[in-house]
């Protein structure tokens, strides 16, 4: 049998895994798309680097939201919690789809992970269920299944806030949701032209102060503003400053973003590249996979 604090730890590391490896690629994108108004700032390509920032971020949203897929590499930190790093597909044409494979690189959580004998995991994501497979040691105490399951409405049943919050990222994720930051922030500023990866490119940046995103106006429908502010509060994000590199084809190829959380600081980076690419992904098999509700009963509360 799996000892208590074996599973413990396998289910909070999987089920950090499951939020920051995606949010660090990507974000919720909940409203179902960009505000119908944007439609006539998209022209040719590379339209937004002639455009004021707020109509050029309106049309790299457009145009990013629709892309439907890409390849994504990602680092992310979280005061002394963890430093992790994700590279995969993601696509979200009809709901979340991806494979990712997630390293911790230091912190807390690395160290927990060597206790299960790996700092590696791989990640798969489907319209309505999670998967993290947690390798040979984990395996050992759980009837030889690597993998852990988490569907998003037990997510949501067993999480409270957080749960629905971790469902809502999980369901609806695009690459664009620093966009969406940038045009909430209000304070929006083109900083230049730069090169990413050898890539010509536009460069924004903003910074988006929580407790002040209500009363901003105009760049976001009050629903979406709504919305972002909810998510950005059930995150404990307090303030966050965004910066995105934008390719001539109006698609965003870089994104950083510096916060504070609740539980500390937090800076993410990520590049976009292969915008369209094929993404499948096959469900692990039952026999292999334990179930994160099946876990959660089986273990103290906390």
């Amino acid at each position: 049998m799996m000892s208590t604090y074996a599973r413990r730890v396998a289910v909070s590391i999987a089920v950090a895994a499951a939020l920051t490896g995606v949010a660090a690629c990507s974000g919720s994108d909940s409203d179902g798309g960009s505000d119908p108004a944007s439609g006539d700032d998209r022209g040719k390509s590379g339209t937004a680097s002639r455009l004021s920032p707020i109509a050029a971020l309106r049309s790299v949203e457009k145009s990013t939201g629709g892309a439907d897929s890409a390849q994504v590499e990602s680092t992310t930190t979280m005061g002394t919690m963890m430093s992790m790093k994700a590279d995969g597909t993601l696509g979200w044409a009809d709901g979340l789809t991806g494979n990712l494979t997630i390293t911790y690189t230091g912190g807390t959580m690395a160290d927990q992970m060597r206790q299960l004998g790996t700092t590696s995991m791989e990640a798969r994501y489907l319209p309505d269920a999670y998967y993290a497979k947690m390798g040979d040691k984990f395996a050992e105490q759980s009837g030889g299944k690597h993998w852990i399951k988490y569907a998003y409405d037990d997510l949501a049943r067993l999480g409270g806030g957080s749960g629905a919050y971790m469902k809502d990222q999980m369901q609806n994720t695009t690459p664009n949701q620093s966009v969406k930051l940038l045009l909430a922030s209000g304070n929006v500023k083109k900083v230049g032209e730069e090169k990413v990866r050898g890539e010509d490119t536009t460069h924004y940046s903003g910074t988006v102060d929580v407790a002040d995103l209500a009363g901003q106006s105009s760049n976001l429908s009050a629903d979406q503003l709504a919305d972002l502010k909810r998510q950005l509060q059930q995150a404990g994000v307090t303030t966050e400053t965004i910066d995105i590199w934008v390719n001539d084809d109006d698609l965003l190829v870089k994104k950083t973003e510096k916060g504070e959380l609740a539980t500390g600081s937090m800076s993410s980076t990520a590049y976009y590249s292969d915008y369209g690419v094929d993404v499948s992904v096959e469900e692990p098999a039952a026999g292999d996979t334990a179930d994160f509700k099946d876990l959660m009963q089986t273990q103290p509360a906390g």
